[in-house]
């Protein structure tokens, strides 16, 4: 099961850590802004300022704790493909346990153990349900079956 659209491992790595970090940045900016906004006091300019002050002050920290797994996910994942030979869902489920792994390690055995588990059983659903789309959808470009008995075709032609 390969992956064509994908580039080469080296630059895989810089691709995913720069679309995480922008992913954070964009989703930390509307969180943030949000957040900002409710606890502000009260009139539009202040919130408005408020939720400005929110952003600045969080959204960079969301944005790089976002790229920080992304480059460790996609690190332990051409990792893996490179020892293995081969690319399949089993790299990304094992990648995103070894991630909540490692960046839970300055909290204890036992919140890494939580971290990986929770990371790996993610990741095995996000790759079942997208192998479960893909299957779903590959039903639609099979072409049909029709198995027609051949003495029924001889027998429509000869009452005509």
């Amino acid at each position: 099961m390969e992956e064509y659209s994908r580039e080469p491992c080296p630059w895989r790595i810089v691709d995913d850590c720069g679309g995480a970090f922008t992913m954070g940045a964009i989703g930390g900016a509307v969180f943030q802004s949000i957040k900002g906004f409710r606890n502000a006091p009260s009139g539009f300019n202040k919130r408005l300022i408020g939720s400005m002050a929110a952003v600045k002050q969080r959204t960079p920290i969301i944005a790089g704790s976002f790229a920080v797994w992304g480059c460790m996910f996609s690190t332990i994942d051409c990792t893996l493909v490179h020892y293995r030979q081969k690319e399949d869902p089993w790299n990304s489920i094992i990648s995103a346990a070894a991630t909540g792994g490692i960046l839970a390690a300055r909290n204890g055995v036992p919140a890494m153990a939580g971290s990986a588990f929770i990371g790996g059983v993610l990741l095995a659903l996000i790759e079942g349900v997208g192998i479960l789309f893909t299957r779903m959808q590959a039903e639609q470009f099979r072409p049909p079956q029709h198995f027609e008995d051949p003495s029924s075709l001889g027998a429509a032609h000869s009452t005509l």
